[in-house]
């Protein structure tokens, strides 16, 4: 038989019998040269086609354990408590990526026998869980898939956190992020976990596709003339939604001083994101609009996030994106022209039945024009009972 690459089954057994023939016929230099080359050939042909399992991870820690003289104490600096190593040798516990690590660094285990994967090899964590927020998120369910405790869960947090940041598919966005008197102590890494959060929402939304610039200037007047009815901020979800623009409430996380967010997610759709922490129907219709005025002048321009504390001292700043969604949200509340000739015939003091003949004129929510009157003059102590306070989110929550 000539040697040659061995293709299929009935070729690899007449090389087998070929090599046998060699083996029992009188040694020379020619012919041990002949069997090294179909030998050769039938491990190459073994190698593509029956490949070796890799060795079993548990059985490979307990062969390391023979191996070096080690005992169950032993591995209590690689896996954890007595109880724990006493349930991963007995297989009642997985390994976690931290006990695979350690085990590899520590006793010289191949990775690829920790991970069951040829040729794996394990990097170091990409996200740490001290830099997160880790309890508050576990508290507010952002690890909905997780059945244990706190305390389980901090113990294979690099697992859930991997699954919970890849929601963004290796998209990464220019933040522009809040601005606000305690912008020096913002959490960036909770923004970053609470824009992870909105975005898995907004993939739970059955919504129909999404068409830029779907919203036109008719649009905008009846989601504004919506804030009018005591459901208008469930109404204007409903309508956003069926444009195909997900629509996100998620509550802040700490230390992130947020109020509105909006982007893009990975496939495109646009989200809007409402923390709802001040809970007033004024802050919900402003910073619904300032985040669509992103939607509409902004998003389309490279993958900015924008990030929005619209309550604050600074939101009205130098800072052209924020600036034109401020006009954005404020002349499609109420149209220039108009507050201006209701401002000229009500320059001092403003009522509150002046206030509510005016927002029924326009068919809005007097909240609207309540919390315009307290940004302008600066006084915020004014028409607090016209704010509608603490209703915004008994009224979503119904739904």
């Amino acid at each position: 038989m000539k040697p040659k690459v061995i293709k299929n089954e009935a070729e690899y057994k007449m090389a087998l019998a070929h090599l046998e023939s060699l083996m029992e016929a009188e040694p020379n230099a020619t012919l041990e040269e002949e069997m090294e080359l179909f030998a050769v050939l039938i491990e190459n042909y073994e190698c593509e086609h029956f490949p070796i399992d890799l060795p079993d991870p548990i059985e490979a820690v307990k062969f390391r354990m023979e191996q070096q003289g080690l005992t169950r104490k032993d591995l209590e600096k690689y896996i954890g408590s007595q109880s724990k190593v006493s349930e991963v040798l007995n297989r009642k516990r997985p390994l976690s990526i931290a006990m695979i690590r350690a085990l590899h660094q520590g006793l010289g285990i191949p990775a690829e026998v920790l991970l069951q994967e040829e040729g794996a090899e394990i990097s170091a964590p990409k996200y740490d869980l001290k830099k997160y927020p880790f309890n508050e998120m576990f508290k507010e369910g952002y690890f909905s898939y997780f059945n244990g405790t706190l305390q389980e869960a901090k113990e294979v947090s690099e697992e859930l956190l991997n699954r919970f940041f890849s929601v963004f598919r290796g998209l990464t966005f220019e933040k522009a992020l809040p601005r606000s008197s305690a912008a020096d102590k913002m959490d960036e890494f909770a923004l970053e976990a609470w824009q992870a959060r909105a975005l898995s929402l907004a993939e739970e939304q059955e919504l129909p596709p999404y068409a830029p610039n779907s919203l036109d200037e008719e649009d905008l007047k009846h989601l504004v003339k919506l804030s009018a009815f005591e459901k208008g901020p469930d109404l204007a979800r409903e309508f956003l939604q069926k444009h195909g623009i997900a629509f996100v409430i998620l509550k802040n996380l700490p230390h992130t001083y947020l109020d509105g967010a909006c982007f893009k997610s990975p496939s495109e759709r646009p989200v809007i994101g409402l923390t709802l922490r001040h809970d007033r129907l004024d802050n919900y219709w402003f910073t619904l609009f300032h985040e669509l005025g992103h939607l509409n002048l902004h998003l389309s321009q490279n993958n900015f996030a924008f990030f929005d504390d619209t309550e604050s001292e600074h939101s009205h700043t130098h800072d052209s994106h924020e600036g034109e969604a401020n006009d954005f949200a404020a002349r499609h509340l109420i149209p220039d022209d108009t507050w201006k000739q209701w401002r000229r015939t009500n320059s001092g003091i403003v009522s509150k039945d002046e206030i509510r003949i005016f927002a029924d004129k326009l068919s809005i929510s007097p909240a609207i024009v309540a919390g315009r009157l307290r940004w302008e003059t600066g006084d915020y102590l004014k028409y607090a009972g016209m704010l509608g306070n603490k209703t915004v989110k008994s009224v979503l929550q119904k739904n």
